[in-house]
């Protein structure tokens, strides 16, 4: 088949919505570096600091949240969509684009709709149970959905006829050699390369619930010979950690380079989201996993099967405690066999290629 000459991804607000789609932009590009990729997001959103400085074009269109219960703003919804559509719809004309590719988040929505007015392939990717109310919209206008994990279709009805492609990951993951770069990674954040290591992160914002947890539980865990790398979250306040530990205890507001934390970590301790999932568990680290509490229980279900496949430990975040932490978490971080065996199961669990089994999926779908 003729190469793709021109793509529009649409993403954005998390990301989870705008990683997936910057690593299948990766991936259109090592396939065809002439190829056209145009961007879609909101003026406003996440994807203003992380899409143009990896070299892919942005373009900003309205995009408005979309209520779930039937109001004033329910009424007023179609005019807006529309109005972002035809927005939407002067870069497709303008780049004549071939195929639109979606992500979720509200952006996606007017590209779906002025792909479908133009009788475009649109290709949609989804990551959570249930789908993404962006998401369950395109699904009305398309039936080429992709999907990143296998319990997703067991899951939702909605889900049940999608292609399992996997979660694209950018190739610094993807392609992580974790015995390879520990050493290295090691030393990079001022670690000792001999001593196990706990890796902590609640997510690009942080948790604080896991944040106050870890570091309750810090002369504990010095106590036993574990450093840990913690990151507090660009928006938590810093948390207390003893000064004059034995061992290192290093704090990092944000991390952009996380394949370094995989690299560097023995056992991670971290939130349920579903690019946290998918990427611990293709490098094949374990986990210990802490559900956001105050949602619709997606994180858990995400975290499940790889706990269930033997890859990490499931956790409340109600019984999260520095007290927890002291009685779970020092033996299993210093049990190299226990840890080996999650580290297999994980890596058994996950998959490396999720960007190239949806640029295939992309195929068909421009194909037919």
């Amino acid at each position: 088949m003729a190469p793709l000459r021109s793509v529009v991804l649409a993403g954005g607000g998390t990301g989870g919505h705008i990683y997936p789609l910057l690593a299948f932009a990766d991936c259109l590009r090592r396939h065809d570096p002439d190829v056209r990729i145009t961007c879609l997001g909101t003026p406003r959103g996440l994807e203003n600091e992380l899409i143009p400085p990896q070299g892919y074009d942005l373009r900003p269109i309205p995009a408005y949240q979309l209520p779930r219960s039937v109001n004033m703003n329910l009424l007023r919804t179609p005019d807006r969509m529309w109005t972002a559509a035809r927005a939407a719809g002067r870069v497709l004309d303008e780049v004549r684009a071939e195929v639109v590719v979606g992500f979720g988040g509200y952006v996606s929505v007017p590209a779906y709709l002025a792909a479908w007015r133009r009788g475009l392939p649109i290709v949609i990717h989804e990551v959570n149970v249930p789908p993404g109310v962006a998401n369950r919209l395109g699904m009305k206008m398309s039936g080429k959905v992709a999907v990143g994990f296998p319990h997703q279709p067991e899951q939702s009805e909605l889900l049940r006829d999608a292609r399992v492609v996997g979660v694209p990951l950018r190739r610094a993951i993807a392609g992580l050699d974790r015995d390879a770069a520990r050493e290295a990674a090691r030393r990079h954040f001022g670690l000792r390369p001999e001593l196990p290591t706990l890796f902590v992160a609640g997510g690009s914002q942080g948790a604080r619930s896991i944040n106050l947890a870890v570091a309750g539980a810090a002369k504990a865990l010095a106590a036993a010979g574990i450093q840990v790398l913690h990151v507090i979250g660009a928006r938590n306040e810093p948390v207390p950690v003893p000064v004059d530990l034995p061992v290192p205890y290093v704090t990092l507001p944000y991390l952009s380079q996380m394949e370094l934390g995989y690299a560097a970590a023995d056992l991670m301790l971290a939130r349920g989201g579903a690019m946290t999932c998918a990427e611990v568990a293709a490098v094949g680290l374990p986990a210990i996993y802490v559900p956001y509490p105050h949602s619709n229980q997606e994180q858990k279900r995400n975290a499940l099967p790889v706990v269930q496949a033997g890859g990490g430990l499931l956790v409340d975040d109600a019984e999260l405690t520095s007290d927890w932490i002291e009685e779970n978490v020092i033996g299993l971080v210093r049990d190299p066999r226990r840890l080996a065996a999650m580290a297999s199961a994980a890596a058994a669990y996950g998959r490396r290629d999720g960007d190239e089994a949806l640029l295939d999926f992309v195929y068909e779908a421009v194909r037919r």
